[in-house]
């Protein structure tokens, strides 16, 4: 039988902010582009397939707190050149849970009011590089300690890359984080797959790390996490897609 979510926990992260009690809908679009081949004698029209696309629209409630509130993040976000990092958790923020992930442009942004409701907002982003699906490495718990994940079993190894994600959107830690995606083939033995930026003391961030294409990833993921200082906790969101 099938196993269904609902939609209340799903989870929403746009590069360094944890949004998921902004928002009320999501929508995640993935489409490829196709070019008719179709010629004499055929019976059927023919197609190959091009590049891939893909676009998210979120909707919720206007926040106009300044620096965290939606308002600002969209303000600043609407044709920056820099490309919002946006990860979804359709499952919530739980290890092995299923994540969509996308580096993105923001292409519009909407406030809305009516005079019986609460001020809403909408916003589009446009992929730039195909909207992507994989899974969470994170356990959504504070980081206080060096460890390492729960692994997440693939089922076998892919061999065409991927990218790895990293959100912190919490982080009081007095003392550097270093943050790794480790994969294995037999979930004893483990190497280093990607090496976020290490994440300074009190600060939140977000990185996109690519694997190259053409790299095997093995069977098994997990996080690693080396923890400097003495006082504090964070809460980085881990996620990799395999290609």
């Amino acid at each position: 039988m099938p196993t269904f979510r609902h939609g209340k926990n799903v989870n929403v992260f746009l590069d360094e902010f944890d949004f998921s009690t902004y928002f009320n809908s999501v929508s995640a679009s993935t489409s490829i582009d196709t070019a008719e081949t179709s010629a004499f004698g055929t019976s059927a029209k023919t197609y190959v397939v091009g590049h891939r696309d893909g676009t998210v629209s979120l909707g919720g409630m206007f926040e106009g707190t300044a620096s965290t509130g939606t308002d600002e993040f969209f303000d600043d976000a609407l044709g920056n050149a820099t490309k919002t990092q946006v990860i979804i958790a359709p499952e919530g923020h739980s290890n092995g849970a299923g994540a969509i992930m996308l580096k993105a442009d923001d292409t519009s942004y909407e406030v809305s009011s009516a005079i019986s409701d609460i001020v809403q907002v909408s916003a589009e982003f446009q992929s730039t590089d195909a909207v992507e699906h994989g899974v969470i490495l994170s356990s959504g718990s504070t980081v206080t300690a060096t460890g390492n994940g729960t692994s997440v079993d693939n089922g076998a190894s892919s061999a065409n890359g991927g990218a790895g994600f990293l959100s912190v959107p919490v982080n009081t830690r007095n003392g550097n984080i270093t943050v790794k995606i480790q994969h294995s083939a037999d979930n004893s033995t483990f190497a280093d797959l990607v090496t976020f930026t290490v994440v300074s003391g009190t600060t939140k961030t977000s990185e996109r790390v690519e694997v190259a294409s053409g790299t095997t990833v093995n069977r098994y993921l997990r996080v690693n996490y080396t923890v400097a200082g003495s006082t504090g906790s964070a809460t980085p969101v881990v996620a990799f897609t395999r290609r």
